[in-house]
């Protein structure tokens, strides 16, 4: 009778185990990734949630803009693009380095900035995690172009991943003069193309 006890008690026990790994693991999976996961809305490689900052949003993406986005503004205030992936859909490595193109995006004020892996500040000492339309200056109004990658290539604007393994970009719209769904898909946002990786071309 003892015995039958005993191996009743680890029987809820491994079963509450079980519950707690499994409820863990599902809630760090559809709270982690991208600020531009689930109800993604697309521009190109670039994905928003249209829910972030909104009154509206799910249980999900509160979660998910708790754990990923630190301070996190209202949408009316900004909107938030992030992508992993270059033109091709290959995902960003830190080991190559990239050309970003954009042009004149609309919005009182934007960024550009790279975080690692684990949705954090990239942790390196080049000084170069973020490019911002004050940054670039005049060309901000035009086509301008920029550098990703762990060494500074030529002279332009450049963004380092050299502490960061898996790159990902987030792309800030302060003000935005896009609001609506449709507008902010219909965005020219920058393109990411790959020019080489590990000195090959």
């Amino acid at each position: 009778m003892k015995r039958r006890k005993i191996e009743g008690v680890w029987r809820w026990a491994l079963c509450g185990a079980i519950g707690l790994v499994l409820g863990a693991g599902s809630g760090l999976a559809f709270t982690g990734g991208l600020i531009g996961g689930g109800a993604a809305l697309k521009s190109g490689q670039w994905a928003t949630n249209p829910l972030v900052g909104q009154p509206a949003a799910d249980p999900w993406t509160r979660a998910r803009v708790a754990r990923v986005g630190l301070l996190a503004l209202t949408r009316a205030e900004t909107v938030y693009f992030d992508r992993a992936v270059d033109e091709m859909g290959a995902p960003l490595d830190g080991a190559c380095t990239y050309e970003i193109a954009g042009g004149p995006i609309p919005a009182r004020w934007w960024s550009l900035t790279v975080y690692g892996p684990d949705q954090m500040l990239a942790r390196n000492a080049d000084d170069a995690a973020s490019l911002d339309k004050t940054r670039l200056g005049p060309a901000a109004e035009g086509a301008w172009r920029a550098t990703l990658g762990p060494r500074r290539s030529g002279n332009g604007p450049w963004l380092s991943s050299s502490a960061a393994s898996a790159p990902i970009l987030m792309l800030r719209l302060y003000n935005p003069q896009a609001q609506t769904d449709a507008a902010l898909a219909g965005l020219r946002l920058p393109s990411v193309r790959k020019l080489s990786c590990g000195g090959a071309s």
